[in-house]
């Protein structure tokens, strides 16, 4: 945006930009995201002329950030003429709209937030996209067109490398992969299926591999024999299934001997019997997958409170001597491994950049107590819902210079004592205290610090209030300058001063979630509105989250029109007075195609909750 600060009167034959080489000029533009280019259009004669230019040859286009109608998609779409890579959110689009796009020369498809399309779109992706390398559907669920016609079109797709189908809905959707082992293109080198029963995994799995390279066992199980032959081109396994078991662990390895990365997480509805869960011995399989680098195993605690009882030290022992090579872990459900289990992979994994726990009710501090000679090259540490972590652990974690992700989300005993060692972090991005017992005095800390955090969620800290944020955001340290997403939901201590302090102080902010502040009335929203009128496009709010903060009052949707918050791609006012104004927000949305309004009180962005919307406004 340097570029129209420096030219204004641009339009005149004498403007400073017009003695810019066209090159020049062009190369700036390519590097330039598409709704930048949009506003550095209406600068001037020349930007306009530029960006028409740079969008003719444009390649990929995102869309995702707001759901276009049929008639905003022609538009944008017939501006590019060379497009390989699309990403589109299809709320609001048509089966022929979506047919529109494809074409011989899409290469990479990404249709998000879908109505499970018809059954001639998916056809159509066989026959029009013969050049089809990634496709990514993520749908929502309730139909059932996979179990009627399961995904033939996939036949002609002979290129295809990169296949993730999400279905987002009932146990029931987890039936739509049944019988997909029949036409999977052998090309596919990456596999995402959510949600899928663990009996079709395995049927899918058998119908990759290769039956000269293993033996049956009389319990179905297959022991692995070396050297295999690499008969399947499959390198990435992503499973959402409704259990894990030994058997499909070991079938895993003995068919997919190419195997890179393994993410794979079940939902049980209740503790799975002992012939189909994972044990010890399922863990231990993984050590014949010569080339694992990732792995990501959990037990999601969604349904009910279940966990990995039949894997205990001993597994994680064996995993960590025979698949040193792993360079990210995930681990969730792990009741019954203690911290010697966890050390063992923390101490054996020697390139590990990624190390993440959930739900590890035995993990407490012992298992870092000597992590500073451990491992020197981690770039994301994890702990969500360890309720034995303290203090005493983040300072030994805080000894990895190098640390850009640090998430403690729901470890309710760490506290102010480990702030100033997370505070002298140079590259830590993005951190998450979400629960923590964390003080105004805390924040003063972070304040002063030198980490340049990008994401900050202070979610559910009942001990800061506005103090606390204007310690923050005034201490002269980096954050102030460098946060962009702040997450203050459920926090009783948070009122219109810490939201002035917001509008006044961070200078980067674009996502602010405040939702349960019962003490936020008007005057933030009035706040924000205001100071948004004198920043530049790069600084305007694109995602606020309002979600039940009961002060606000139902005149503030008028707040919300133009030409405040101009910026704004998605509104979340569930649970407020200001969603009965149904009427306004109808209006707000005609004005503004690219704003989504959530009346449902989705977090954030609706990423989970966009299916079971009877209807928004974003469009209409």
């Amino acid at each position: 945006m340097s570029l129209s600060a420096g030219c204004k009167g641009g339009g005149s034959s004498g403007g400073l930009l017009e003695r810019l080489p066209n090159s020049i000029i062009n190369e700036i533009l390519v590097k330039v995201d598409l709704e930048s280019l949009c506003s550095m259009a209406c600068v001037s004669r020349t930007l306009h002329s530029s960006v028409s230019q740079t969008l003719f040859y444009i390649s990929s286009i995102d869309l995702s950030a707001f759901s276009p109608d049929v008639q905003t998609l022609y538009f944008i779409i017939s501006k590019f003429k060379y497009l390989n890579s699309v990403t589109v959110d299809c709320r609001h689009l048509n089966d022929s709209s979506v047919i529109d796009i494809l074409g011989s020369h899409i290469q990479e498809l990404n249709l998000l937030k879908c109505s499970p399309p018809s059954y001639q779109v998916l056809t159509s992706l066989g026959c029009k996209c013969p050049n089809l390398r990634l496709l990514v559907l993520e749908l929502a669920g309730g139909d059932e067109m996979f179990q009627r016609r399961p995904l033939k079109f996939l036949k002609g797709c002979l290129c295809l490398e990169y296949l993730s189908v999400k279905i987002r809905g009932t146990e029931h959707d987890a039936k739509a992969f049944c019988s997909m082992e029949h036409f999977l293109p052998g090309t596919v080198k990456v596999l995402k299926l959510q949600p899928m029963l663990e009996r079709d995994a395995i049927h899918l799995i058998r119908g990759l591999r290769d039956d000269t390279n293993f033996l049956e066992t009389s319990t179905s199980f297959s022991i692995p024999l070396c050297p295999r032959s690499p008969s399947c081109a499959l390198q990435h396994l992503t499973l959402a299934l409704d259990v894990i078991s030994d058997e499909l662990i070991i079938l895993i390895v003995n068919s997919l001997p190419l195997l890179v990365e393994l993410d794979i997480e079940d939902r049980p509805s209740k503790e799975p019997s002992a012939p189909r869960d994972l044990t010890n011995r399922g863990l231990q399989s993984l050590c014949f997958c010569q080339h694992l680098t990732d792995l990501s195993v959990v037990r999601s605690r969604q349904n009910s409170p279940v966990s990995f009882k039949r894997i205990n030290d001993m597994g994680m022992f064996l995993l960590s001597e025979n698949c040193r090579g792993l360079q990210s872990v995930t681990l969730g459900g792990f009741s019954t491994v203690s911290d010697a289990g966890f050390s063992a992979i923390l101490h054996s994994c020697q390139n590990l950049k990624k190390f993440e726990v959930r739900n590890a009710s035995l993990l407490s501090d012992l298992a870092f107590h000597d992590i500073s000679r451990a491992v020197c090259s981690l770039l994301e540490f994890r702990l969500l819902a360890c309720n034995l972590i303290t203090s005493e652990a983040v300072e030994k974690l805080a000894s990895s210079k190098i640390l850009e992700v640090l998430d403690l989300c729901g470890c309710r005993s760490v506290a102010d004592g480990c702030l100033s060692y997370i505070s002298c972090l140079n590259t830590l991005s993005t951190l998450n205290l979400k629960g923590a017992d964390i003080t105004d005095s805390g924040l003063a800390i972070i304040g002063r610090g030198n980490s340049p955090i990008a994401c900050l969620c202070l979610s559910g800290c009942k001990r800061v209030t506005d103090k606390g944020i204007a310690l923050l955001l005034d201490g002269g340290g980096m954050v102030s300058k460098t946060l962009s997403y702040l997450d203050l939901g459920y926090m009783p201590g948070i009122s219109d001063r810490a939201i002035l302090t917001i509008s006044a102080e961070a200078q980067a902010v674009t996502e602010l979630c405040i939702r349960y502040c019962f003490s936020v009335t008007d005057v933030s929203l009035k706040t924000l509105a205001l100071e948004e009128r004198y920043k530049g496009g790069s600084k305007l709010l694109r995602k606020l989250d309002l979600c039940n903060c009961l002060g606000l009052s139902a005149e503030a949707v008028g707040l919300l029109k133009k030409p405040s918050f101009r910026g704004l791609r998605w509104l979340g006012v569930g649970l407020t007075r200001l969603a009965s104004k149904r009427d306004a927000f109808a209006e707000i949305s005609r004005e503004r195609r690219w704003l989504t309004v959530c009346f449902d009180g989705c977090e954030v962005g609706c990423h989970d909750g966009w299916q079971y919307h009877e209807s928004d406004y974003s469009q209409s």
